[in-house]
């Protein structure tokens, strides 16, 4: 976002004419605003949808193609799973993080065999098929996975079911679910600008009527009689935001089309609107899950911090916000070799030795650090235990010579995401704070009041989460709410 670009909004009155007159008018073309469109549309409302790259999909064309669905969907029936709503529930507030969105997480949860139809109404594709052990993205085309609902803690919250529905690629399901939203957008009515960037809100009378844009070297306006969707995606691209709200993130690998520089965001502050959870980010840490769970992950001191088999972007959290990233992965030769070569992601360990001892040495930990948790993890592993961290039976034993080791901040990029990150750190990010909406996606002021005539949803929000995020919980999001605020707009 360049600060040569005003970005208050303007006062309606100095507009003379419109270039464009629309009813609902949407801003960015990935998942939410691709839902919000249609949804409009099928309102029987007149829409326009702007995008400032050439082409539609953004950041979600880029993902794994995670979705986030429970309660009892066909997939999870087809795989021999019983879920409810409550359920689900349970597992998403204590998985999110504190000041999880209470209202929107109960919301999404009950309706979400209805949203799972809908997607498959307009042709999105699940496999009823289980990919059964941890990993961001299968190497399959499996339609059903875990994302740590079997994992202590929350095994104890809630009763595990698994909620990861992917959608059904033969490499990564965010490019499918954009190219099926998209020809479900290109049989509508619905007007697709493209190469058309948003800069300012036009307000008139204390409400958002427009936009004023930029579409090549012409300015272009916008009006927009029902309502203006924003769906321009997070933060992660703009280093000066990043340094303002989120600073753990810098210089961090950033997951994304390259586009999301918050300027949606800034947008709707000019206009008044509040925002929540600036400083939360997901953080995909450099590491093969399976490698992890089969062994252990520990700080440069040696000590383990986590239980291993809870979702890995968990794991990544605990890593950058608590331990700066300066952790490794510790395991022997027979975990490594139990992981197909397919599922490794050419990941090799970065130092291997015979004893413990020389292996503290090759890292630089102090003496005695992993002789004590490795010793310590054995003597339990020999009986199916984990009493520090409660890690699943099914993946203890006692780890044996030779042993090696990770570092996770020279390790590959996480492959859930794709072609869209920009590597760096041994990480790579997404903010997942934004504006604060209702569950109509109505854009809230600094007083709690909506603000007439804006709606936003997707990453651009602060959705379900805080500082926790499951992954599934974008695309799931930002469709979800993407439909509300497109019914929403519809109305007004």
């Amino acid at each position: 976002m360049s600060a040569r670009v005003p970005v208050t909004q303007l006062d309606a009155a100095g507009i003379d004419a419109y270039d464009h007159e629309t009813d609902v008018l949407i801003i960015g073309y990935g998942c939410a605003g691709a839902a919000a469109a249609l949804e409009a549309d099928a309102a029987g409302t007149e829409v326009i949808l702007l995008e400032r790259q050439s082409g539609g999909g953004g950041s979600s064309a880029l993902s794994g193609g995670e979705m986030y669905l429970g309660g009892g969907t066909p997939i999870q029936e087809a795989c021999g799973f019983t879920d409810t709503a409550d359920a689900m529930e349970q597992f998403l507030l204590a998985a999110l993080g504190p000041d999880a969105d209470r209202e929107k997480v109960g919301l999404y949860s009950r309706d979400s065999v209805a949203h799972y139809q809908w997607l498959v109404d307009h042709g999105v594709p699940f496999k009823p098929s289980l990919w059964d052990s941890p990993t961001w993205v299968p190497p399959t085309d499996d339609g059903l996975m875990w994302m740590g609902e079997n994992a202590f803690p929350f095994s104890e919250i809630a009763t595990p079911a698994p909620r990861g529905h992917r959608v059904t690629s033969d490499g990564f399901g965010g490019k499918v679910l954009m190219a099926v939203l998209s020809e479900a957008v290109a049989k509508t009515a619905i007007a697709v600008h493209t190469d058309t960037a948003a800069l300012r809100l036009i307000v008139e009378d204390d409400r958002i009527v427009g936009v004023v844009a930029r579409h090549f070297n012409a300015t272009v306006t916008y009006r927009a009689r029902r309502g203006v969707i924003i769906t321009t995606g997070g933060f992660a691209d703009n280093k000066e935001m990043l340094a303002q709200h989120a600073p753990q993130l810098v210089g961090l690998g950033v997951n994304s089309d390259g586009g999301d520089d918050g300027r949606g965001i800034v947008m709707a502050q000019a206009a008044g609107a509040a925002v929540r959870h600036m400083s939360a980010g997901q953080v995909g840490i450099s590491l093969v899950p399976g490698m992890m769970v089969r062994g252990m992950i520990v700080n440069d001191v040696g000590q383990r911090f986590i239980n291993e088999d809870v979702y890995p972007g968990l794991v990544g959290q605990a890593a950058l916000f608590k331990h700066n990233l300066a952790v490794w992965v510790i395991l022997d030769e027979q975990a490594y070799e139990e992981i197909p070569v397919d599922e490794r992601w050419g990941v090799q360990p970065h130092f291997v030795a015979e004893t413990l001892e020389e292996l503290e040495r090759e890292i630089g930990m102090p003496e005695g650090a992993l002789q004590n948790t490795v010793g310590e993890y054995n003597r339990f592993a020999e009986h199916g235990e984990d009493p520090y961290f409660h890690k699943s039976s099914r993946w203890l034993r006692p780890l044996r010579s030779p042993f090696a080791a990770i570092d996770v901040r020279r390790g590959m990029a996480p492959p859930e995401y794709g072609d869209g990150g920009t590597g760096g750190g041994g990480a790579e990010v997404f903010t997942i704070g934004g504006l604060h909406t209702t569950v109509d996606g109505r854009v809230l002021d600094l007083d709690g009041d909506p603000i007439p005539g804006l709606f936003a949803a997707g990453r651009a929000t602060s959705g379900l989460h805080s500082w926790g995020y499951i992954s599934g919980t974008s695309l799931g999001d930002g469709t979800f709410f993407g439909r509300r605020a497109g019914v929403a707009a519809a109305g007004e």
